[in-house]
């Protein structure tokens, strides 16, 4: 739901997306994505949605119809234009190819053209599965690693200054940001107190006078 509320949003806004890999749960549902939003400001406008997003519902998955509650954890962290310099030695690297998942139909690769990359001595895990080639695949999964190594190095050299592992660390069950109440058709930001009652709307992309009040609430 969320992952198809940030697309509409992008395309209202005139962003271009690539969902990067997704990662699909065995009942139904997504267990992970990482998208790519390219546009003017997109990093501005998106970084208010960090945070732990809150569903309740009734079930449509239980027969007794009970209220359900799940979370699901979001992180929006700008592109790194800058060239990383990280040495990785290949034999290091553990490099599995295995078929793209996805939601079926025509466009689901058939051959094993995913990639998963794991950087053996730190576990550091990259998986990438946009393209439908295998080489392209593996050129983006270990650009990824080689930023993610990177960043490990900062951190490890800011002990005193983690900025970005505080901002991480603020994003556990204890700290939603958004309630999505959908049994009593409202959605809250726990953060300015916004509230509106027009979820179908709202999941729909329309979420700019959330995301708006936030960005004056930092300012």
């Amino acid at each position: 739901m969320l992952l198809r509320m940030y697309l509409r949003w992008s395309e209202k806004k005139n962003f271009k997306t690539k969902i990067i890999e997704e990662s699909l749960n065995e009942n139904d549902g997504i267990k992970y994505s990482t998208i790519k939003i390219i546009g003017k400001f997109a990093f501005g406008w998106f970084k208010t949605e960090s945070g732990v997003h809150r569903l309740i519902r009734k079930s449509p998955f239980n027969s007794e119809n009970k209220r359900h509650t799940s979370f699901s954890s979001i992180f929006v962290s700008p592109e790194n234009k800058k060239k990383v310099q990280v040495d990785i030695n290949s034999k290091n690297l553990k490099i599995n190819f295995y078929k793209s998942s996805g939601a079926g139909g025509q466009h689901v690769n058939k051959t094993e053209s995913a990639v998963r990359i794991t950087h053996i001595p730190t576990g550091i895990t990259t998986k990438c599965q946009n393209n439908r080639s295998q080489h392209k695949n593996k050129k983006d999964a270990l650009k990824q690693i080689k930023y993610k190594i990177y960043l490990m190095k900062i951190k490890k050299k800011e002990q005193k200054n983690k900025k970005i592992e505080d901002k991480k660390s603020n994003i556990t069950w204890g700290n939603q940001i958004r309630s999505y109440i959908l049994d009593d058709s409202r959605i809250k930001d726990l953060r300015t107190g916004m509230e509106t009652r027009n979820i179908k709307n709202f999941l729909d992309g329309n979420i700019d006078e959330f995301v708006i009040k936030n960005l004056k609430k930092e300012n």
